[in-house]
């Protein structure tokens, strides 16, 4: 299975290194880049806190738009409490403060599985003018129903994402979202969501500007497509995304017997487990209509498993 890799973009801007933004030339202007801040956990002379401080003295605070926590010591052991007490003990100097990221670490620095996350939305509470939020890494994630104005796209991503964090994201108020992206992962992994708890959603009751939906890397990737096939809140979309997990003919058939998906913009369905035949079905009815169709990365299960050997694209 894949691991996760570290962001190139984020919040709409291209993703730097702070640590790494003087080796060549000069800083860029710190409204042009996603701030990724982190550190070695190996190094013992430079704690996150340490870094954090540098970053707020080096770039100006006031014009950063996108910052990206990034690796803040042993992920498996510290809680991504440390950096967010610290990034909204700053909040009246990130007067910009447009995006937030939360864990963007990759698998050679910590397994998803093993990121120790907290209570994320009190970055939501101290950032009123917050447009964008992502997390990495469920283990510990802690996701009370909010109530935020301005947020326009959250996306959490995991091996495996506890149901508690998603009834508190669907019972949140969210009046400004646009783009849901969660990744569901793995039962192994606290992975526990089934569809019934995702009928809030699939029922088009909750945030009412949503038109991107992100429903991946799952193991019940079937279940989750044949509730989308009649799921009301498919009508508003522009993107639909399925990727990343488990989808067999049995899902993709079911999308092609439900509801029209004509209107949709992207329907990406990359990591797949399709039939050529199956996948050839579904380009011819969509691509005719403008559907841009994404196929990509067709995966065979492990073994002689059949559907069990399926795999989801990014767990431990």
């Amino acid at each position: 299975m894949y691991g996760a890799q570290h962001l190139h973009e984020f919040g709409g801007l291209p993703a730097v290194d702070f640590q790494h933004t003087t080796d060549e030339g000069p800083r860029p202007a710190a409204d042009a880049v996603a701030w990724r801040v982190s550190v070695d956990p190996y190094d013992d002379d430079l704690s996150w806190e340490e870094e954090f401080a540098r970053f707020l003295d080096e770039v100006d605070p006031t014009g950063v738009r996108a910052l990206i926590i990034g690796q803040w010591g042993e992920a498996y052991e510290e809680k991504s409490s440390v950096p967010i007490n610290l990034v909204i003990a700053a909040a009246d100097r990130l007067t910009s403060l447009e995006a937030v990221f939360v864990g963007d670490l990759e698998a050679e620095q910590a397994e998803i599985t093993w990121i120790e996350q907290s209570d994320v939305t009190a970055l939501l509470a101290a950032f009123p003018a917050l447009t964008e939020l992502g997390v990495r890494g469920g283990s510990d994630l802690v996701f009370p129903p909010a109530k935020h104005e301005g947020l326009r796209s959250l996306t959490i991503q995991a091996g495996g994402l506890p149901v508690e964090v998603v009834r508190g994201v669907l019972d949140s108020e969210l009046p400004a979202l646009e783009r849901l992206d969660l990744w569901l992962g793995v039962s192994a992994y606290e992975g526990n969501t089934n569809v019934a708890d995702l009928a809030p959603l699939l029922a088009g009751t909750r945030f009412p500007r949503l038109n991107h939906l992100g429903l991946r890397n799952s193991e019940i990737q079937n279940e989750i497509a044949a509730a989308i096939a009649s799921a009301p809140v498919v009508a508003r979309l522009r993107v639909l995304d399925l990727s990343n997990g488990t989808l067999g003919d049995e899902g993709a058939a079911a999308l092609l017997e439900g509801q029209p998906l004509t209107h949709l913009e992207v329907l990406d369905l990359h990591h797949h487990f399709l039939s050529e035949a199956m996948a050839e079905r579904v380009r011819s009815a969509l691509e005719p209509h403008g559907v841009r169709v994404d196929l990509s990365e067709k995966c065979e299960p492990w073994g002689d498993r059949g559907a069990e050997g399926r795999y989801t694209a990014v767990s431990e």
